[in-house]
This record gives C-alpha cells, structure tokens and sequence, in this order.
C-alpha cells in the first residue's frame, strides 16, 4: 500500500476530510503520521511519502522538501488553484497534481444561478427599496424575468462554464467574453462569444468569473459601467479587484437603475464605512459563492475518488498540468 500524509491548514482539515473523507482515502494510503501543518513536516516524515493528501494552506513542492520525498508521485490537492504549491521543481519532477476545483466551481456557479434568477426579478431591489424607503429606489414596471432575458459571462474558465450549465436549463439568452476560450467549447455551451464592450451594454446581467490579472484589474470602469441597459445588474463572485469600486458607487449614484451584488470586494471585507454598505442598489455578502462548512466534504470526496483512479492505474480525472490547463472542464 501506498504512504500518505495529510498536510494542510488544519482549522481547515476536519471541513474538507471528514471521517467517511479519511475512511475512503485510508482504503488505499497508509497514514503515517496524524495530520500536519508544513511546518511540521521533516525529511524523515517525507522519506517515505508517495501521495501528499492537502487542500488550502497545503506545502509548497520547494527544491527542498523534493529532495526529502524521494518517491512523492501524487498530491491530492483538495481545494482550487494550485499556483500557491507547484513549483518548476515540482512539475520537473514529474509529480501529478489533483485539484477538487471543480467543486468548488460547481458550488459558486450554484450562488450565480440564483443570483441571477433574483436579480430577473429584481429581488435584491425591492429588499433594498423597503429599507431605504420607496423614494430611495424606483420600483421598476418591467421586471425582466427569466424569459428571453440575456446573461452576460465574463471569462469562460471553469466557473464561467459551470454556470452557463446551470443558466442553459433556464430560457435565457447566453453570452460571453472570453479571449482564450475555444470558439467550440463555447457553442457547445450554447454560449454566444461576443466583445467586452457589447457584453456589458446588451446583458440584462453581467456575471464576473474572470482571474485578475495585469490587464483585467480593475477592468469593469466607468465605461463598462455606464453603458449597461437601462436597469442592468452586475453580479461579482470572482475578485473584487476586477471592478474599479470608485467607479461602482460613482456610476450607480448617478444611475439608480442599475444594480450591484458584490460576493466579492477589494480589499476584502470593505473598510468599515465604505459606500458599498450605504449605497441603496448595492448588496455586499461576505464571499459565500464558493464551497462552506459541510460543502467542503466534496472536495475530499472527490480526492478519494482521484486517489482510488490512481491506485487502480485509471487516469485522473482531474489531474492539473503544467500548463495550468485542467484535464477536465
């Protein structure tokens, strides 16, 4: 049998590897030692590893802890990216890595879906209207509903296509701007590919799903902003940092017919008294998309599931390469 440790932040550990997690995992990895945090690890607890069993705050594949786990082939990664623990030592190496991020897609594409069906019928609005008073916030007359109504997607990475599923069993027009998205892979979600321009001026709701990266920072601008139909929603599950928030609480001041729900702000919570939690077409929720509490139980289900597909000699399914590209959607 194969030699594992459980490395990980373990405030985490007992969320994501349960006791029926660790019962399946253990049918195929001895334990050898209870679960760690990195620092604990030494090279006489690496020596004889084959599979790393982690999630967030899981080790980094240094030059140095490669050298102490001379047979480390696996590491069973039980969260989502993987950049905080892949090296080039690492993929050199060979080592394969597992991630349970599509789990964790599926989960924030759930908290879309229903955001976006709520914001159809501009339930957020009128939540915030009765609060604010009648006068605050304009009741609209023509609620768009989920009948032809079009949904804007920026970035069709896992997320992105996690919810186009979910939105294509719903009678809705689909929409979205990825630049590095296969063409194909887009029609067969029934996704029509369109311009970042156009995608924010013709979406009943516009959905963020993009990375940040040096050019989406701060990408959603006045410009994109102010061009959004006549009462619009914008929904951000991704980052806070891809939407210009001066720009947010500027352009919905001036336009109380678009609105804002923000799972996700830069920084992260906002600052105490921040216009996001005054403004009457703005709602904040402290990042509930992604997987909580009990939901993280999938994720180590899901590498018990790779780790069995490994021992079996089946491919996994999956398993994370050096070009950041998953093996499965």
């Amino acid at each position: 049998m194969l030699n594992g440790l459980y490395v990980m932040d373990l405030d985490r550990f007992p969320d994501v590897y349960g006791d029926q997690e660790r019962a399946a995992i253990e049918k195929n990895l001895r334990i050898t030692a209870p679960p760690l945090t990195p620092a604990e690890l030494t090279p006489a607890l690496l020596a004889d590893v084959d599979v790393l069993v982690t999630a967030w705050g899981g080790p980094r594949l240094t030059p140095e802890l490669l050298e102490s786990a001379p047979r480390l082939a696996l590491v069973l990664y039980g969260a989502g990216s993987v950049r905080s623990i892949v090296t080039p030592s690492s993929w050199a190496r060979g080592v394969r890595v597992t991630t349970a991020n599509s789990v964790i897609a599926a989960s924030v594409a759930e908290f879309t879906l229903a955001q976006v069906l709520y914001a159809l019928k501009h339930g957020w609005r009128y939540v915030l209207g009765a609060r604010f008073g009648a006068q605050s916030l304009p009741r609209a007359t023509n609620e768009p509903g989920a009948a032809g109504s079009v949904v804007g997607l920026m970035s069709l990475g896992a997320t992105g296509q996690a919810t186009a599923r979910l939105l294509a069993r719903h009678d809705l027009v689909l929409q979205a701007h990825d630049p590095y998205i296969d063409p194909a892979v887009a029609s067969a979600l029934g996704v029509r590919l369109v311009s970042l321009d156009e995608l924010f001026a013709t979406s009943d709701v516009v959905s963020l799903h993009a990375p940040v990266l040096d050019e989406t920072r701060k990408v959603v601008s006045t410009r994109l902003l102010s061009s959004m139909k006549h009462e619009a929603t914008l929904i951000n599950t991704a980052r806070g940092a891809l939407i210009d928030e001066d720009a947010l609480v500027n352009v919905l001041r001036e336009r109380m017919d678009l609105f804002a729900v923000l799972d996700v702000t830069d920084p992260e919570p906002p600052l105490p008294g921040s216009p996001l939690f005054s403004a009457a077409n703005i709602v904040v929720t402290p990042h509930l998309a992604g997987t909580l509490n009990l939901e993280r139980r999938r994720q180590g289900q899901l590498m018990a599931s790779e780790l069995a597909h490994y021992v079996a000699g089946e491919p996994l399914e999956h398993e994370i390469f050096e070009s950041g590209q998953a093996k499965s959607a």
